[in-house]
């Protein structure tokens, strides 16, 4: 029979159906150098956060076919080495929705009772009503902050509740909102006529500090705020100068920006108005024993030759069709990424297009690819290889595909074209050789640019002058080129410039650069 290794406890249900399959192992005192040790022996690994899988431990597990996290993070994997080892890595990305939504929704009414507070008072030997008198969450606007599978339910709940919801998600579409039942609203008017805010967004480059002293001032009066997401999204100093000032009505916090939470942190000594409670968005029993048998389920359903149903890396291909396609595959992810910030974020259709050798290939793991590669900058580590299509779903993108197996300028390449935000937008790209990957054509003008972490990309009227002022204005502010390719169709005609930069843009030089005349539009994109 197979071996499993369980090196962190978890619930005995999962123990229980991994033995229907395996030999299991129950070793949850093991220092990494006697992990590595014993890996050899097994043929999966069932974690939780207490194990750290590093390069070198999943390399010592030669036999290993399956890695199953119990929760939904990966950061203690070193999932490319277990990729490159043709190793399933599964999480369980829903074990807990249910669990974090209930919390967010305590929080939100123990907020609006002072619950905890009155029953301190109460247990203190106090009877005390005229200091804990509450407000009705009943016809108020509730703001949600990303609405995914934990913000929906919530918005769900609330609506029962009497609420009006107020949603902001630059990747949700209108048709999704409205099958939600929710207002789908910019940010700013959300912040301005929400009577709570509950969070549910990852912590992203993007989304650090989206609450800031800045946004708080442009709230209601007597706003309230629960987060029970990610710490580092809310601005700490920032919220409890507002509940100081009065400007914040109360908050619930069930995440921190450092955790545990530091002994001297100023939100500890704020009042009844505040909330605290220590990560325990997850920590129901229900949660954990779904978890355990989501994950066990898994890895009992890989070793009998079964696909896995939440595969963080690529389940499912054959190490030849593996190798042929990954290199496309990386292609597809970045065209993804590009076409999504062109097109604004939120995209209504998605039209995948394989031209050349590759529209004779197996093309679900491609369009795949490129669905991840679109909602990456929103979704980060939540999207993977297999929840990508059910990721876009949920959010009303309609995706279609087309194979063009003539050949023109590369033997294979791949078209995407997206609807969205910013109108219609339509990215080509191919390999050089056999895996450096370009970006052949921007909105059908012709260029070739390998992609870098920093790109500037404009849309200008080709006219003398305009490059160079353009670069100019880079020099000011200090930014570097690193390389610049022009896409034209006709001479003095509409033309796509796309700049190669070594760092990021300065606040404000966007804008500046738009004011260009000629200069019809400009992107900045990240990769």
């Amino acid at each position: 029979m197979p071996k499993v290794l369980v090196s962190d406890p978890i619930d005995q249900v999962g123990i229980d159906i991994l033995s229907q399959v395996a030999t299991v192992d129950v070793k949850t005192t093991l220092s990494p150098e006697e992990l590595i040790q014993i890996l050899p022996e097994y043929d999966a690994i069932m974690i939780r956060s207490g194990t750290k899988l590093t390069k070198e431990a999943i390399e010592a597990g030669k036999n290993l076919k399956i890695i199953g996290r119990a929760g939904v993070g990966v950061d203690n994997v070193d999932v490319p080495t277990a990729t490159r080892m043709g190793i399933v890595v599964v999480n369980s990305p829903e074990g807990n929705t249910i669990a974090a939504a209930e919390h967010t929704l305590a929080m939100m009414m123990s907020l609006s009772r002072f619950i905890p507070a009155a029953n301190q008072s109460l247990k203190g030997g106090k009877w005390d009503r005229k200091s804990f008198t509450g407000v009705e969450v009943y016809k108020k606007n509730l703001g949600i902050l990303g609405l995914g599978k934990i913000g929906s339910h919530v918005a769900s709940v609330a609506k029962s509740l009497g609420m009006r919801v107020l949603a902001y998600d630059p990747f949700l579409t209108a048709e999704r909102a409205e099958k939600l039942g929710v207002n789908l609203v910019d940010l700013e008017i959300l912040l301005r006529e929400a009577d709570y805010i509950t969070l549910h967004l990852p912590k992203t480059k993007d989304t650090a500090h989206l609450i800031n002293a800045e946004r708080i001032a442009i709230m209601k009066d007597g706003v309230r705020i629960i987060n029970c997401a990610r710490g580092g999204i809310i601005d700490e100093v920032a919220i409890a100068d507002a509940i100081k000032s009065g400007k914040i009505a109360g908050i619930a916090l069930d995440v921190f920006e450092n955790e545990p939470l530091e002994a001297d942190s100023g939100l500890r000594e704020l009042g009844d108005n505040v909330i605290l409670t220590p990560h325990l968005g997850a920590s129901t029993e229900e949660a954990q024993t779904n978890v355990a048998v989501d994950v066990a389920e898994q890895i009992r359903d890989v070793l009998l030759g079964l696909p896995a149903r939440s595969a963080v890396n690529i389940p499912g291909l054959r190490p030849d069709v593996w190798q042929k396609l990954k290199p496309y595959l990386q292609l597809a992810e970045m065209l993804g990424n590009l076409v999504g910030q062109l097109a604004g974020g939120r995209v209504d259709t998605l039209n995948v297009k394989l031209q050349g050798e590759i529209a004779n290939s197996e093309s679900q793991p491609i369009v795949v690819a490129a669905l991840k590669g679109l909602l990456s900058p929103a979704l980060r580590e939540r999207v993977n290889f297999v929840n990508a299509s059910i990721e876009a779903k949920e959010r009303g993108i309609h995706v279609t595909e087309t194979r063009d197996p003539s050949v023109e300028d590369y033997s294979g390449s791949i078209h995407l074209t997206a609807h969205g935000n910013q109108g219609q937008q339509s990215v080509t790209g191919a390999l050089l050789g056999k895996s450096e990957i370009r970006i052949t054509s921007i909105n059908e003008f012709p260029i070739n640019v390998a992609p870098t972490h920093y790109m500037l990309l404009t849309l200008h009227r080709d006219m003398p002058g305009i490059i160079g002022r353009i670069g100019s204005l880079l020099g000011n502010f200090n930014v570097n080129i690193a390389s610049m390719q022009v896409g034209r169709r006709m001479v003095r005609g509409e033309a796509v410039m796309v700049l190669n930069i070594d760092d990021p843009l300065p606040s404000g030089l966007l804008d500046e650069i738009v004011h260009i005349q000629g200069v019809t539009d400009a992107f900045v994109v990240k990769l």
